[in-house]
């Protein structure tokens, strides 16, 4: 874009700024957080890669009975602080939705953590049967 007056660059380049800040990504730690019922935190384990919950004592656990859980965004941006800080055992902390059963028990509160929880929804192929599946010519002989 060409802009013949200096009056109009200052304008231009204001305004180009201004756009750009409000594309700016802002960190997870620092957005505001919206509870509306019981949370955890929960991230990957970095060895591994499995589930884990942040437990009261600052601690992970892959049982999510055993995790701390948040009714305000105070304590769940507490929760998430000290995750987050921790990266050496856990990656990819956030804030989860749970629901507490009327016997106490903590539960995904959706179908993303659900899935998380509990694995796949749909049976996963052994190679034994995969074997069954294709005939034998086409194995690969060692």
């Amino acid at each position: 874009m060409v802009i013949g007056e200096r009056g109009n660059e200052a304008s231009a380049s204001a305004k180009f700024h201004s756009a750009t800040r409000k594309l700016a990504m802002t960190s997870p730690l620092e957005q505001k957080i919206k509870i509306t019922g019981p949370v955890v935190v929960t991230a990957n384990r970095v060895g591994d890669g499995a589930v884990i919950y942040r437990r009261a004592d600052g601690g992970w656990t892959a049982e999510l009975g055993a995790a701390a859980v948040a009714s305000d965004a105070a304590a769940a941006q507490a929760l998430l602080q000290a995750a987050t800080a921790d990266d050496v055992r856990a990656v990819g902390s956030y804030i989860a939705s749970v629901k507490l059963a009327r016997d106490g028990e903590v539960r995904p509160g959706n179908l993303r953590e659900r899935i998380r929880l509990n694995g796949p929804t749909i049976d996963l192929p052994t190679m034994s049967a995969v074997y069954r599946a294709v005939p034998l010519a086409h194995h690969v002989q060692a």
